[in-house]
């Protein structure tokens, strides 16, 4: 039954119940059951005085939690760093210490530049070197290259980057142009899987006039393993004022023309090998 503060006939006697349950080591919450009070205040009223027993307080240890953030805080420790040095939320933090002053800045703000660049540089240089070592295992799956892998590479990329005949503009020519060393590479090895004698073959540049014509002869002579002599009238592309161009500088070549003469026969050859992989890709996609 639940009392009202008019209902209590002998307040002191109650009160002396309430204080002996007290010092008992009852808590409140137990006093309210035993003497069934539930109104609040009066329960406040009857204990008034009375310290609560021991073990109603609380713990101790976010007290020292909090000094101990207090303390590193004056050294001029962050939040984030009192979080993971305490182990407790940034919430508490925040409660424990938004009265102390802040600390000043550890670094000016150029020196926070320079830190934060510094940390990109290593991150990218890390997220290079995963790169590379992908790469290398991935260049491993392929160490023995068979010549028929080879063949079959080679069919792909011409059709891909070398010219090709139409209905309405038959060009029966085996002409291939690149700017990828690799690329370019690649293609020879291929035509001289096929027997292609090298003496068919002509070499032209395709680039702009305002490169350096003869480093870019000298620097694609390397790649194909001929003699500069050999390359025909390079074709230059005019420059354009509208345009904003990129391939610039040293890094800059131009794309390399290799045409094989007397080559009909070999471009037929080369799209028919071409679309019979077309038809075997098909033939798997049902």
């Amino acid at each position: 039954m639940t009392h009202s503060p008019g209902k209590y006939a002998d307040l002191e006697e109650l009160r002396n119940r309430a204080v002996a349950l007290r010092r008992a080591g009852y808590s409140l919450r137990q006093i309210r059951d035993e003497l069934k009070i539930f109104n609040n205040d009066v329960l406040n009223r009857l204990v008034k005085g009375e310290p609560p027993p021991e073990w109603t307080k609380r713990p101790r240890a976010k007290d020292d939690l909090r000094e101990k953030a207090r303390e590193l805080r004056l050294q001029g420790w962050t939040y984030d760093q009192i979080e993971v040095e305490l182990g407790c939320s940034r919430s508490s933090v925040s409660l424990w210490v938004r009265d102390l002053p802040r600390p000043k800045p550890r670094y000016t703000p150029e020196e926070q530049v320079a830190l934060m660049q510094e940390g990109l540089a290593r991150r990218r240089a890390a997220e290079d070197d995963k790169r590379e070592e992908r790469k290398l295992a991935a260049r491993e799956d392929l160490a023995d290259l068979t010549d028929r892998e080879l063949f079959v590479a080679g069919v792909a990329l011409y059709w891909a980057e070398g010219s090709k005949s139409k209905p309405y503009d038959r060009r029966e020519r085996a002409v291939f142009v690149n700017s990828d060393p690799g690329v370019i590479r690649t293609y020879l090895a291929w035509l001289d899987l096929l027997g292609v004698d090298r003496e068919r073959l002509n070499f032209r540049l395709l680039i702009h006039e305002s490169a350096d014509v003869a480093a870019a002869h000298r620097f694609w002579a390397a790649v194909a393993g001929i003699d500069t002599s050999v390359f025909a009238k390079p074709t230059l592309k005019k420059h354009n004022p509208k345009t904003v161009r990129k391939n610039t500088g040293d890094d800059y070549h131009g794309c390399l023309v290799v045409v094989v003469a007397r080559s009909a026969h070999l471009y037929n050859r080369i799209e028919g090998w071409w679309n019979g992989i077309v038809a075997q890709a098909e033939a798997r996609l049902g």
